[in-house]
C-alpha cells in the first residue's frame, strides 16, 4: 500500500472518534492512532491544540494535512480509499444522494440531537438548521424504509456514520427506537469493521482505566 495514503487518527475512546475507526477498518486503511485520554483533559493540552485547536475528535493527519469535522472526516477517507467500494465515484449517479445522507447528519441530525439532549426550547422554524425535530427524523426514516441501506442495497460510509450515531442516540433516547431504525442499527453494528472497532474503543478505554 503507498505511504502516501497513510493517515493518523486522533482518536479517545466512547466519542463519536469510534465512527471513523471503524470506517478506517471497513477500508481497510493503512492508519494509526494517536490515542489521548479525555478524562485527564488531553485534548485541552497545548500538544493537541497544536494539532486541532478545537481540541476535538475525530481528526485525521494525511501527507501534511489536518482534517476535522466527522463529515469531512468520512468523504475524505472514504474517496482516499475507493477501492473498498463505499463511496460513489464522481460519476456515479448514486453520488449526490450519498452527500446528500452524509451532509444531512452534520447540519440537520447533530444540531436537532444537541438540542433536544439540552432541552432547548425549539427555533422558528425559519431560523432551524433543521426545520422541527420530528420533520427531521421522519425524512431520516422514510428514507431508512427504502433499505436496507440509505442507497438501497448498496452500503457505504454514509451508513457506518448513520449506525453508529443511532445506536448512540437511541441508547441515551435522544431518538426513538422504531423498528425501522432498531433494523438499520443491528445491520450496520452488525458489520466486521464496526465489530472490530467497538473491540478495539472497549480495549483502549480500559487501559485509560487502568492507568
Amino acid at each position: 500500500m503507498p505511504a502516501s495514503r497513510h493517515v493518523t487518527l486522533c482518536y479517545s475512546p466512547r466519542t463519536r472518534a469510534v465512527g471513523t475507526l471503524a470506517l478506517l477498518e471497513a477500508l481497510d486503511a493503512d492508519y494509526d492512532l494517536h490515542v489521548l485520554d479525555m478524562k485527564r483533559g488531553e485534548q485541552r493540552q497545548a500538544p493537541y491544540l497544536a494539532i486541532n485547536p478545537m481540541g476535538k475528535v475525530p481528526a485525521v493527519l494525511h501527507n501534511g494535512t489536518l482534517v476535522t469535522e466527522q463529515v469531512a472526516v468520512f468523504i475524505y477517507l472514504a474517496d482516499l480509499y475507493p477501492e473498498a467500494g463505499l463511496t460513489p465515484a464522481l460519476d456515479d449517479p448514486q453520488r449526490g444522494a450519498y452527500l446528500r445522507w452524509i451532509a444531512f447528519y452534520g447540519s440537520c441530525f447533530e444540531p436537532g440531537i444537541v438540542d433536544r439532549a439540552q432541552q432547548n426550547p425549539p427555533a422558528p422554524p425559519g431560523m432551524s438548521p433543521y426545520g422541527d425535530f420530528d420533520t427531521m427524523l421522519r425524512t431520516l426514516t422514510d428514507q431508512l424504509e427504502k433499505g436496507p441501506y440509505l442507497l438501497g442495497e448498496r452500503m457505504t460510509a454514509a451508513d457506518i456514520l448513520w449506525g453508529i450515531a443511532l445506536y448512540w442516540t437511541t441508547g441515551f433516547q435522544l431518538v426513538p427506537l422504531l423498528p425501522v431504525i432498531k433494523a438499520y442499527i443491528e445491520r450496520v453494528n452488525a458489520h466486521p469493521a464496526v465489530v472490530r472497532a467497538r473491540a478495539r474503543d472497549a480495549e483502549i478505554l480500559a487501559q485509560q482505566q487502568c492507568e
